[in-house]
């Protein structure tokens, strides 16, 4: 795959000193170590290899290592590539739906400061959501099992919070003997989910704050106190919560499709830049306000990569989950009885004809592309530190 002409790491080598001091020491030593890894990334400074033909040719070519940052936009093609992998073996043969909870701006500023508790809640909510309505009578009357992809990023970079569900179209009775399906290009009314989410959150944040799990600092340090917290939170509790649910995948070979574009994904790639002058970045974006509309956004590179960094998440934090009978703990056990009740019920809608994931590792031993006849020998390259004055010793801490 040839090189970008322009990439995030171009704007980070020239203006992250400016960045750091811009911001006066209030950058976070997680921000730092992806600000540094995203700059090294396949340099000499991480080491690498040569490649040379054993046949002489003269044939002779560099790869430098990637930092595997799961923040970098160059290091998430593999492990992507891994991951869908293991999910091709997990598909049902079954219509899929696509469902995305958010959350208003009061609750994404109070997210902002307070990511790993508030992602968290997030996540708990908007399952328990899926759950508790998957599995009313008045509804589905199902055990549902789905997949959970957290995005902190609209597409101009800002704050924004959500998550993306893909969920099969149905689950298990009750009493486990058979599989419910969704009515055919219906999952679950979204109006209903999108009440109960809002009560769910609201409530997981009001006992995360008395148990003092959340803190508040700069314009939010007035929320310290419970009575300012419920008057900023009260308008959220009239407000309509965004829920919604996409038109359905139709089959796995959809599902694996989209869930190429969107696992593994960072807040920008480097296709969506457009130009790089006068310390300011310009990149693609889609207005959803606006019909999707295709728009060009130029930012000074310094707001640039504080909106990059906005997306920097806890360290440890996952945020691709499986639920319900897609658990990890047991959906080994759960999708075989799945398939065994789908075929026994004669309710599977397609068949399952997925190609395999794309293979991202190194071939090693290839042949010559310029003779043909010898192979090509690999050769460790030594790291060599600090070639770029950001990754010397002046540079940032890599902590």
């Amino acid at each position: 795959m040839s090189r970008p002409p322009l990439e995030v790491a171009d704007v980070f080598r020239a203006h992250a000193r400016d960045f750091l001091k811009s911001r006066g020491g209030l950058v976070s030593s997680a921000k730092k170590k992806v600000l540094r890894a995203v700059v090294a990334c396949r340099t000499a400074e991480l080491g690498g290899y040569r490649y040379e033909c054993t046949n002489e040719c003269g044939y002779e070519r560099y790869a430098y290592k990637p930092c595997g940052n799961r923040h970098c936009p160059k290091c998430q093609a593999r492990p992507r590539a891994l991951w869908l992998e293991a999910r091709t073996n997990d598909l049902l043969p079954v219509e899929y739906f696509h469902v995305v909870f958010t959350v208003p701006g009061a609750v994404a500023k109070i997210a902002l400061q307070n990511k790993k508790v508030m992602y968290d809640i997030l996540f708990k909510a908007s399952a328990r959501t899926l759950k508790k309505i998957g599995a009313d009578p008045k509804h589905l009357a199902a055990r549902l099992g789905f997949i959970g992809l957290l995005h902190t990023w609209g597409q101009n970079l800002q704050h924004h919070p959500h998550i993306h569900y893909v969920v099969p179209g149905g689950g298990f009775s009750p009493d486990g003997t058979r599989w419910i399906s969704c009515p055919p290009g219906f999952f679950l009314p979204v109006r209903v989910l999108s009440r109960l989410f809002r009560g769910i959150f609201l409530e997981l944040t009001r006992k995360a704050f008395q148990r003092g799990q959340l803190s508040f600092q700069g314009h939010l340090a007035p929320l310290a106190d419970p009575d300012a917290l419920a008057a900023f939170l009260d308008p959220a509790y009239r407000k309509n919560w965004v829920v919604y649910a996409k038109p359905p995948f139709g089959g796995p070979a959809q599902v694996l499709k989209y869930l190429a574009r969107y696992t593994h994904r960072v807040a920008i790639s480097n296709q969506r830049l457009v130009g790089f002058h006068d310390s300011k970045v310009s990149f693609r974006w889609k207005d959803y306000a606006h019909a999707n509309r295709p728009r060009v956004m130029t930012l000074s590179a310094i707001e640039f990569i504080g909106r990059f960094l906005l997306h920097v998440l806890p360290k440890g934090f996952v945020r691709i989950r499986h639920f319900g009978f897609l658990a990890n703990p047991v959906r080994a056990k759960r999708l075989e009885e799945c398939r065994a009740l789908l075929t026994a019920s004669g309710l599977a809608t397609t068949s399952i004809d997925v190609a395999p994931a794309e293979d991202f590792v190194e071939a090693l031993d290839a042949p010559c592309p310029r003779c043909g006849n010898g192979r090509l020998a690999r050769h460790e390259l030594d790291r060599v530190p600090g070639l770029d004055p950001f990754l010397g010793p002046q540079g940032i801490d890599s902590s």
